[in-house]
C-alpha cells in the first residue's frame, strides 16, 4: 500500500485568504498530496495579538468547504500553552505514522527555517513545499539555504506556481474601513463584518452569537452557503434601496433548521402549530424554512416581522411577498458558493436590475424543470409564480 502524502499549511490564518488557498491547492496538485491540513496556530510565540481562534476557525471552514483535499485541522487550537511546530509535527507523526508529511511554506520561511525551536528535529519530522512569493532575499540566496538544509538532511522541494502575493494586513485593512477585501472569499468577509472583526463595526450585534450557533448546528458546506447568502441579499437590499440588515439578518437564519432531521422538523411544526400542509410537512427542502421562522424567533431571539417572514417565504415564496422577502429569496439561489446551474449567470445579473423579474425567471424555470421531470410543485409556488405575472415589473 502506498504510503499517504499529506500536506500542512500552518500560520495564523488571520483571516484565510485565496493566496493561502491557491498555495495549498497547487501543492496538493504537484506533490500529490491526498489532502492539504490547514492548521490555524493556536498560540504562537512570534504573533501574540491574533485574533481569537475560534472566529479564525468559522472563517477557515467556511472557506475550505467546497474545496477538495482541503482539510481543517484543530491540531494546535485545542492545546494550551505556546505552540510550537516541532511539538505540532511530532504530534502528526504519532497520528499518522504511515504517512508522509509535507509542510508548506513561503520563500522568507525557507531562510527562517533555522531560528525555529529544534529545526533539525522538524528536518526530519517533514519535507518542505517552498511555494514562490516576493521575497527579500535573492534567488540565489534561496538556493543556497536550500542546499544547506539539504545537507543537513532536510527535503525541501520548490512548488512551481504564479505568485499571488496576498497581504493579511491590507485585507484587515479594508475589513476596518468596510471596503471589499481582494482576494477574500465571499464567507469570510461577511463573517468579519458581520462580526465586527478586525476593527469594524459590527453590523448585527447578536451576529457572533448567531454565527457560533450555526457553526455548530450546520454542516460546513451549509455555513459557507449561509454567509454567501448573508453577503448577497445585504448587496441586494443596497442595489433596491431595501433595510441592508434586515436582509443581512435574514440571510443569516434562513438556513438555521436546514440540517435538522425531518422527523425533528415535523414534530416542531405539530408542536407549536406551524403548518397543516401536508405537502411542507413531507419535505425537508421546504419544511426547513417553516421550521427555520420558529427557530429564529424561539432560539435566536428575532421578533422583527420582516426578518421572520423572510426566512419562512425563503423556500416556496408566496403571493403577496414583500421586495425584502425577494431579496433574500434570491440571494439563496445566487450566492457565490452555489455550483453552476443553467441560466445562474443571467440570474445574478437579472436579479440587480428587477427583483421581481428575477424571482419570476427562477422560478418559471424550476418549475420547467419539475414538469420535465414528471412531478409537480408546491401549490404556494405556483401561487406565486401566478402573482408575479401579474405585476407592472413582470409584464414589461
Amino acid at each position: 500500500m502506498d504510503r499517504e502524502r499529506i500536506g500542512i499549511m500552518g500560520g495564523t490564518l488571520d483571516p484565510v485568504h485565496d493566496g493561502h488557498l491557491r498555495m495549498a491547492l497547487c501543492a496538493r496538485r504537484q506533490a500529490r498530496l491526498s489532502r492539504v491540513l490547514m492548521l490555524p496556530s493556536g498560540n504562537p510565540p512570534h504573533k501574540p495579538h491574533i485574533t481569537p481562534a475560534e472566529h479564525r476557525w468559522r472563517m477557515l471552514t467556511a472557506a475550505c468547504a467546497a474545496l477538495e483535499g482541503l482539510e481543517p485541522c484543530r491540531e494546535e487550537l485545542d492545546r494550551p500553552g505556546v505552540i510550537f511546530t516541532v511539538d505540532t509535527l511530532s504530534i502528526l507523526r504519532e497520528k499518522y505514522p504511515r504517512a508522509e508529511l509535507f509542510y508548506l511554506i513561503g520563500a522568507d520561511t525557507l531562510m527562517e527555517l533555522k531560528n525555529w525551536r529544534e529545526y533539525g528535529r522538524v528536518l526530519r519530522l517533514t519535507s518542505f513545499l517552498v511555494c514562490p512569493r516576493s521575497s527579500r532575499y535573492t534567488p540565489e540566496e534561496l538556493a543556497a539555504e536550500r542546499d544547506r538544509l539539504t545537507m543537513l538532511g532536510g527535503d525541501v522541494r520548490w512548488i512551481d506556481m504564479d505568485m499571488l502575493d496576498v497581504s493579511s494586513t491590507e485585507i484587515r485593512q479594508a475589513i476596518a474601513q468596510g471596503h471589499t477585501a481582494p482576494h477574500l472569499p465571499v464567507p469570510v468577509q461577511e463573517y468579519a463584518e458581520a462580526c465586527g472583526l478586525y476593527g469594524a463595526a459590527p453590523r448585527i450585534p447578536e451576529a457572533c452569537a448567531w454565527l457560533e450557533k450555526l457553526h455548530a448546528d450546520l454542516t460546513a458546506r451549509r455555513f459557507a452557503h449561509t454567509l454567501g447568502v448573508a453577503a448577497t441579499a445585504r448587496r441586494l437590499a443596497l442595489i433596491h434601496g431595501l433595510d441592508a440588515d434586515r436582509a443581512e439578518a435574514a440571510g443569516l437564519l434562513h438556513d438555521c433548521a436546514k440540517c435538522l432531521p425531518l422527523k425533528e422538523m415535523q414534530r416542531i411544526a405539530r408542536a407549536h402549530h406551524l403548518t397543516g400542509d401536508e405537502g411542507l410537512l413531507d419535505s425537508g427542502a421546504l419544511l426547513h424554512a417553516v421550521a427555520g421562522e420558529h427557530i429564529a424567533r424561539a432560539d435566536y431571539g428575532v421578533t422583527d416581522p420582516a426578518i421572520l417572514s423572510a426566512i419562512r417565504r425563503h423556500t416556496t415564496g408566496a403571493p403577496g411577498m414583500t421586495r425584502l422577502d425577494m431579496a433574500v429569496w434570491l440571494a439563496d439561489a445566487i450566492e457565490p458558493t452555489r455550483e453552476d446551474y443553467p441560466g445562474l449567470a443571467e440570474l445574478r445579473d437579472m436579479a440587480e436590475i428587477s427583483l421581481e423579474r428575477a424571482i419570476l425567471t427562477s422560478m418559471e424555470s424550476t418549475l420547467a424543470y419539475v414538469r420535465k421531470r414528471g412531478k409537480s410543485i408546491h401549490p404556494a409556488t405556483m401561487e406565486t409564480i401566478t402573482w408575479l405575472r401579474t405585476l407592472p415589473a413582470c409584464r414589461s
